[in-house]
């Protein structure tokens, strides 16, 4: 599982989604759909329409890939900064039970308030 205790803001710059890890779709259950993807140097972070699912790369060669799935059942609160002018990294915060507050800062170019239409429907739907 992710270390949320050691780090609860996470660095990551938006990608398409057919981009993803192709390992993502072993995960997907019928009707799941991702419809972002995020990703570090070596990790990958994609929102489907169900959950939020991490894949952290571990190791020298990156052939052990640890991956946390977080229902948005489990998301009591979320909120979203847009990007300023001087300021042009967006942010996601997720308020998850057992865990609590997880940031996700977003660099480039990254149309937020989209993001958050579709996060509101999944997660309060």
């Amino acid at each position: 599982m992710i270390d949320f205790d050691s780090s609860s803001i996470f660095k990551l710059k938006s990608i398409d989604n057919e981009k993803a890890r192709e390992d993502f779709h072993h995960f997907l259950i019928e009707g799941e759909e991702i419809f972002a993807t995020f990703k570090t140097i070596r990790d990958q972070v994609v929102f489907t329409n169900k959950r939020v699912i991490a894949a952290n790369v571990q190791g020298i060669t990156g052939s052990k890939v640890d991956y946390t799935s977080i229902p948005f059942s489990k998301i009591q609160t979320f909120s979203i900064e847009t990007s300023g002018s001087l300021d042009l990294d967006c942010e996601i915060q997720l308020y998850i039970s057992a865990v609590g507050r997880v940031t996700f800062e977003i660099s480039g170019s990254f149309d937020i308030v989209s993001f958050n239409r579709m996060l509101s429907e999944f997660v309060l739907g």
